[in-house]
C-alpha cells in the first residue's frame, strides 16, 4: 500500500437498460482511469441495467453475471480497483446494488442499498440488510448509495465500522444541499467522502472531500478536494494522504471520540409520529 490513494470518479450517464453497452462504456472508462493512475473507480449508481424504474425481479443481474464479471477481469488486468454498481436480484425483488472488486479481480464487498426510496419508484426494490466496511489495499472503504446519504446514521455506522473512506455512487439531482450533507458527513465522522453522479441540468456535481478543516495551527482550510459542474463528462481524481487522514483522525474530537452513547436510544424507536407520517 502506498501513502497515497488515488480514487478517479467517473460523471458519467450510462445507456438505459443496454447491459452490453453500459459495460463496455465501463470498461473503457477503467482504461482511462487506470493512465491517469487511479487505485479505484468509481461509478455512479446502477451504471451496469441503467438507473431506469420500475424494475422487475427477473429483469436485475445475479451476482455472478457475465457482465460483472467483465469488470472483474478487466480489474486484475490493469490491477485497479472499481466499484461498479447495477440492479441486481435480491430475495424476491430486485436490490440496488455496488461491488467493490479489488485489484485482484475479486468481489471483496457486495453492498445492497439500505435506505431505497420506498416514496418513489424505488418502492420497487428490495431493501438491503446492513452497511459493510471492506479492506480495499490496505484502505477501509466502506459505500453509501445515493438517498443512504440523507441520513447521519448511514455514514457513522459506517465510520464506527472502520471505514476511512465513503464512495458513493449515486444518481439524482438538486445538488446543492447534498454537497452540503457530503461535507457534514465527511467532517462529523473524519472520514474522506467521494461521490459520482450522472451529468446534467441540476445534476452532476460529482465530488470529493477531505475530513480535515483546519489544519495544526487551528486555522480553518478547504475541504473540498473536488466539486465538478452540472454538465462535465468525464474522470476527476481525488487524492487521499493516508498518512495525514490517519494522523489527523488519531488526534481529534470527532468520530467516536467524546460520543455520549446512553443518550442515544430514540434512535432505535421504531415509532413515526407527526409531521414525519406519510
Amino acid at each position: 500500500m502506498n501513502d497515497k490513494f488515488k480514487i478517479a470518479v467517473l460523471q458519467k450517464s450510462s445507456s438505459g437498460r443496454n447491459f452490453k453497452r453500459n459495460t463496455d462504456i465501463g470498461i473503457e472508462e477503467m482504461d482511462k482511469a487506470s493512465k491517469a493512475g487511479a487505485d479505484i473507480l468509481l461509478f455512479p449508481e446502477c451504471f451496469i441495467t441503467g438507473y431506469d424504474l420500475p424494475i422487475a425481479y427477473e429483469e436485475a443481474i445475479d451476482k455472478d453475471s457475465k457482465y460483472i464479471q467483465s469488470f472483474c477481469d478487466k480489474a486484475k488486468e490493469l490491477s485497479m480497483g472499481v466499484v461498479i454498481t447495477a440492479f441486481t436480484k435480491g430475495i424476491s425483488k430486485a436490490r440496488n446494488s455496488a461491488f467493490v472488486i479489488d485489484k485482484q479481480g475479486k468481489i471483496v464487498m457486495k453492498y445492497d442499498k439500505v435506505h431505497t426510496c420506498d416514496f418513489a419508484d424505488e418502492k420497487c426494490l428490495e431493501s438491503g440488510e446492513n452497511f459493510q466496511v471492506c479492506d480495499f489495499d490496505g484502505v477501509k472503504i466502506g459505500i453509501m448509495i445515493c438517498y443512504d446519504r440523507e441520513y447521519p446514521e448511514s455514514a457513522r455506522i459506517l465510520m464506527l465500522k472502520g471505514a476511512e473512506i465513503i464512495l458513493v455512487p449515486n444518481n439524482c439531482c438538486s445538488m446543492r444541499p447534498r454537497l452540503n450533507a457530503l461535507s457534514t458527513r465527511a467532517y462529523e465522522n473524519m472520514v474522506g467522502v467521494v461521490m459520482a453522479n450522472p451529468p446534467g441540468k441540476n445534476a452532476g456535481c460529482s465530488c470529493a472531500f477531505s475530513p480535515i478543516p483546519w489544519d495544526k495551527d487551528g486555522q480553518c482550510i478547504d475541504m473540498d478536494i473536488f466539486v465538478a459542474d452540472e454538465y462535465s463528462e468525464q474522470i476527476y481524481i481525488a487524492e487521499y494522504d493516508l498518512i495525514e487522514l490517519r494522523n489527523y483522525r488519531s488526534r481529534e474530537m470527532m468520530g467516536n471520540t467524546y460520543r455520549k452513547v446512553n443518550t442515544y436510544t430514540e434512535l432505535l424507536n421504531k415509532e413515526v409520529k407527526e409531521p414525519f407520517v406519510r
